[in-house]
């Protein structure tokens, strides 16, 4: 990935200094979201290898068991599992891809729109994700894993920077984008509604955002925007009940 350009800081903290960012975002002070988030998934996929058989991977694990995201478990009235299933993994691979993701992208995310939009970005993305899994796969079939959340804040990332005009940056993202994209649609056990709700809340809650920073939204823009990513996961969470 490229380093943070100026263009990518948050509309209030480029309102409170006027220094000009040229290197990548530093650490936890800019992106404490981020961390949480990491420590968070990591902590988890600890939990999971102490609840199962041993080794690297959930293989026996009751916390998949009890909290991944399964369409009959959801109809049963586990709707918790919108939410568990997305800090779950497969094995260390699986966590290590989306974890690097998530590092990756949001060091550059957080900062350019801010902790509270990020957080909310993220969840909207999460639940999203997780209609589109329930949507789209076999209700008996568990499906783990935070990609939908990632998809969801790589999509953004694409199309805030299309909105800021960082053009170059926007084709590399997109070019990332296909890729992932292809290897959804080409690898086997891949959750395809995962990725494509992920991605698409992401891409909404975007342009909500880019749309607040062109005036569309008013003076004061944030709970606008916070509002509508919220509206969007309550729907995600009410359309993955409705169809589970």
């Amino acid at each position: 990935m490229t380093p943070t350009p100026v263009g990518m800081r948050c509309p209030e903290c480029a309102r409170d200094s006027t220094r000009v960012t040229t290197g990548p975002t530093g650490g936890e002070q800019e992106s404490p979201a981020t961390f949480v988030l990491l420590a968070l998934n990591i902590a988890v996929y600890l939990a999971v290898i102490a609840s199962g058989g041993g080794g690297l991977s959930n293989t026996g694990s009751s916390l998949v068991a009890d909290f991944g995201l399964q369409g009959l478990a959801i109809a049963d009235g586990e709707w918790y599992r919108l939410l568990t299933g997305g800090f779950l993994h497969a094995s260390i691979f699986h966590l290590g891809f989306n974890m690097f993701a998530l590092w990756v992208i949001g060091r550059i995310l957080e900062p350019g729109i801010g902790t509270a939009r990020f957080v909310a970005l993220y969840f909207a993305s999460l639940f999203a994700g997780s209609f589109g899994a329930i949507l789209l796969t076999d209700p008996v079939q568990v499906t783990i894993g935070a990609s939908g959340a990632i998809f969801g804040i790589f999509g953004a990332l694409f199309v805030i920077a299309r909105g800021r005009g960082l053009n170059e940056i926007a084709s590399q993202l997109g070019l990332l984008l296909l890729i992932n994209l292809a290897l959804t649609f080409g690898v086997p056990r891949i959750s395809i509604g995962g990725h494509l709700g992920g991605l698409a809340a992401g891409a909404i809650c975007a342009l909500v955002l880019v749309a607040g920073e062109r005036g569309k939204l008013g003076a004061r823009r944030l709970p606008i925007e916070l509002g509508t990513m919220v509206a969007i996961a309550l729907l995600s969470i009410a359309l993955a009940i409705s169809v589970a």
